[in-house]
């Protein structure tokens, strides 16, 4: 079988170089040149682990190749950005139709296209027009008034469901929806997904699919926006956050999530927004529950100003920039959101420690007050320790070199230390 990938980010380069492993011959596509020149020489690195040794294994059995445009294929699967519009008002979906103009070209009798990227309500629909725009020879739905099947492709979305720093499990091990623009569709993706996903596939139509990968993230900002609004709250109440919340989780059937300095990444910060521009009078809570997420970093960088101001100190360390503990990717990290509101005052010294990258975003590269330090060059230099992201290495840090610090932990990793 021959898979065409369309986009190499977090989730299109580990499920093509999976899949390239499994006997597969995969062509990847991306727009970066630099990325693909990586993949084909095996020069790739990662941060997830086994990713570079995977990617590196189905470069070399001949199995994966990169390149930037697609090529005839069985199936193509696209895993290309969907980013929320500046105006909330919807998902920019313009890699998606620029990827449907594409792959258009290649298409033949018989062959499935998957979705996989994080999209509103209606849009592997909308593929469908895209591509029939350009190929009106051929036909999507088994509907149809033609009843020769000679001309069919098929289409369907099965949205991906993995959690960065444990890629390579999660592609094989978690259920999985396949919603198909009809019941064929969805069942030739079902077979696709069922020859290396071990987890159970479920059936629907690509609209529910849709919504249901957009409910699982909005589920999860509610409630991570519950705990950052207690957390602020508590602030301004002088009360422990931690212990109110560990307090609260004694009942059987509360579980209150642990507070943190916002909610980032590419999913949980932007799938809501997509549910609140389909049903923007009926969504007020999810919409509510990202202004709060949003507001979190605010209220950390005053926090820290706050303790500036009483403590006298003009130099702060801030621990973290990636948008998790434990992982290098910084897309709508709310901490790195913190650190560029300190360094906007030209009077502090911000010393940023994130032991997952090599280099500073350029947006903070530029900055003469913003300097990337080693952990503990930073704490002894710091007049004021704010710990934004749970990493490994700070949850294992001495903290003996904290004892003349003041020190605002936005994670709580340090609350029993």
């Amino acid at each position: 079988m021959k898979v065409c990938v369309l986009g190499l980010g977090y989730v299109g380069l580990p499920t093509g170089a999976l899949l390239a492993t499994k006997g597969m011959c995969v062509h990847g596509v991306d727009t970066n040149p630099d990325l693909i020149e990586a993949i084909n020489s095996c020069s790739f690195t990662s941060v997830e682990p086994d990713l570079d040794l995977l990617v590196k294994t189905a470069v070399g059995s001949g199995n994966l190749v990169a390149s930037r445009k697609p090529v005839a294929a069985d199936v193509f699967v696209l895993a290309v950005p969907t980013p929320v519009l500046e105006d909330r008002s919807g998902a920019d979906l313009s890699a998606i139709e620029a990827a449907c103009k594409e792959l258009a070209r290649h298409l033949a009798p018989g062959n499935l296209i998957i979705l996989e990227s994080t999209v509103p309500i209606g849009t592997t629909e909308q593929m469908a027009v895209w591509i029939s725009r350009a190929r009106p020879d051929l036909r999507f739905r088994e509907d149809e008034v033609e009843v020769d099947d000679s001309n069919r492709v098929y289409l369907a979305h099965c949205p991906e469901r993995v959690l960065p720093g444990r890629l390579m499990q999660e592609l094989l091990g978690n259920d999985r929806t396949v919603g198909g623009i009809d019941q064929h569709s969805a069942e030739r993706a079902r077979d696709f997904y069922a020859s290396f996903v071990h987890g159970a596939i479920t059936l629907s139509n690509a609209r529910t699919a849709e919504l249901s990968k957009l409910v699982e993230n909005a589920y999860r900002d509610v409630n991570i926006a519950f705990a950052n609004e207690l957390s602020m709250i508590c602030d301004g109440q002088d009360i422990d956050v931690w212990e109110v919340i560990e307090l609260a989780n004694q009942h059987p059937r509360v579980n209150v999530l642990t507070p943190s300095a916002g909610v980032g990444g590419h999913c949980i910060a932007v799938d809501p927004w997509f549910i609140v521009a389909s049903a923007p009078e009926q969504a007020n809570l999810i919409r509510a529950a990202r202004e709060v997420n949003d507001a979190k970093p605010h209220h950390v960088a005053a926090q820290v100003r706050a303790t500036l101001v009483e403590g006298g100190g003009a130099t702060v360390a801030c621990l973290g920039i990636a948008f998790k503990p434990d992982i290098d990717d910084l897309r709508g990290s709310p901490a790195l959101e913190i650190v560029a509101r300190l360094a906007a005052d030209g009077k502090l010294t911000v010393l940023v420690v994130e032991p997952n990258v090599t280099e500073l975003p350029p947006d903070l590269a530029g900055l003469a007050n913003v300097k990337l330090t080693a952990l503990e060059t930073a704490l002894g230099r710091a007049d004021v320790v704010a710990l934004l992201v749970g990493h490994r290495q700070f949850r294992e840090a001495d903290h003996a070199l904290l004892a003349d610090k003041q020190v605002l932990d936005c994670t709580g990793a340090w609350r029993k230390t």
